[in-house]
């Protein structure tokens, strides 16, 4: 691992660390955390228009909403490690990273209780029509009708993905009294064996599970991995949380699924061109996709449903996980200066 760091790296090589999508409580910490450092700030993700405050640095921290490519990399000539703060990293170029000889590094374990726990927050949600009912009694009406729900005890969960998360995921069903099914590429037996959950096929699950929960890195692989062939297959009046990445699912065939009841709810943490839905004005600008365009739409198509209940991208964002995120990128800078880089990516 030492190989990925120049030799010749020293605290005196690195006279600049730049951090982008921080809040201040964040500042305040890394400033703490790393006095010897000179850290710049910004509150906005890294794009061509603020990457000019990166320019001379050594290192950059960033976020998810920060789109980091070839054309973006030629401006920043001083760059040697690139940490975001996320397990995920798919909005990096990682090829380009290495072909400049950049490090990326990651956060690979922060948040696995986190992200379960608003898993089954969504999954509450929709069982139990928690949010029908809340809207409906703000208005001052009591009433029953169309509110009843169904047990999680002895219903059947469908993991896919049992990473860290997806086990975490498991342990909270089993706890529930579900019997849990699960697929992955990397099976892990013994864990089946000790947690009490059967590894399946794919479409097996998919035809049994009552609740299907997504817990898979957003990959060439896994794009769009929930499309219309595959929701055709799922048992009549499941539900669907994703709580991994938006691209897993095709936008497209899940509203298809609600509408023909294959679906009778979803709960999502991600859309596609959730980026995009963030911030209206920028469906107005030159230079989006047609499809961006069309995902962003398609993700206003989802919010007027009641039975989808969509959150802004928060599974991660506890109090706890982001002080773990933060302990952990301050850990992946200590280690790459001292020439001994950790939780590396892309190699």
């Amino acid at each position: 691992m030492a190989s990925l760091a120049p030799e010749s790296t020293t605290m005196a090589d690195v006279p600049l660390v730049a951090c982008y999508e921080t809040e201040p409580w964040e500042e305040e910490a890394l400033r703490a955390r790393l006095p010897d450092l000179t850290l710049q700030m910004s509150a906005a993700p890294l794009t061509p228009e603020t990457s000019e405050l990166a320019r001379d640095a050594s290192i950059v921290s960033v976020f998810i909403h920060s789109r980091v490519d070839a054309a973006l990399l030629e401006g920043l000539p001083a760059l040697r490690l690139l940490t975001t703060r996320s397990t995920g990293f798919d909005h990096i170029d990682l090829a380009a990273c290495r072909a400049r000889g950049i490090v990326v590094c990651n956060v690979p374990t922060y948040g696995e209780n986190t992200v379960a726990e608003h898993t089954f927050g969504l999954i509450l949600a929709l069982s139990r029509r928690i949010h029908q009912a809340y809207v409906r009694t703000a208005r001052g009406d009591f009433s029953l009708e169309g509110l009843r729900g169904f047990d999680l005890k002895g219903r059947t969960l469908g993991v896919i993905g049992t990473g860290h998360i997806g086990l975490h995921v498991i342990r909270i069903g089993r706890g529930f009294g579900m019997r849990v099914l699960a697929h992955d590429v990397r099976e892990q037996p013994l864990l089946a064996e000790v947690l009490g959950f059967e590894y399946v096929p794919l479409d097996t699950l998919l035809g049994e599970a009552d609740v299907v929960s997504l817990h898979v890195p957003y990959l060439p692989a896994t794009h769009h991995l929930i499309n219309r062939e595959r929701l055709a297959r799922m048992k009549r009046g499941s539900l669907l949380i994703n709580t991994a990445r938006g691209g897993v699912v095709d936008t497209d065939a899940l509203l298809w699924a609600l509408d023909e009841g294959i679906l009778a709810g979803a709960g999502l943490d991600v859309l596609e061109g959730e980026e995009l839905l963030a911030e209206e004005r920028q469906l107005l600008r030159s230079g989006v996709a047609p499809e961006q365009l069309q995902a962003a739409i398609r993700g206003h198509l989802l919010l007027r449903r009641d039975n989808v209940v969509v959150t802004p991208h928060i599974a991660f964002y506890s109090e706890e996980a982001l002080q773990r995120i933060l302990d952990t990128t301050v850990a992946n800078i200590r280690a790459y200066l001292r020439g001994e880089p950790i939780n590396v990516v892309g190699i």
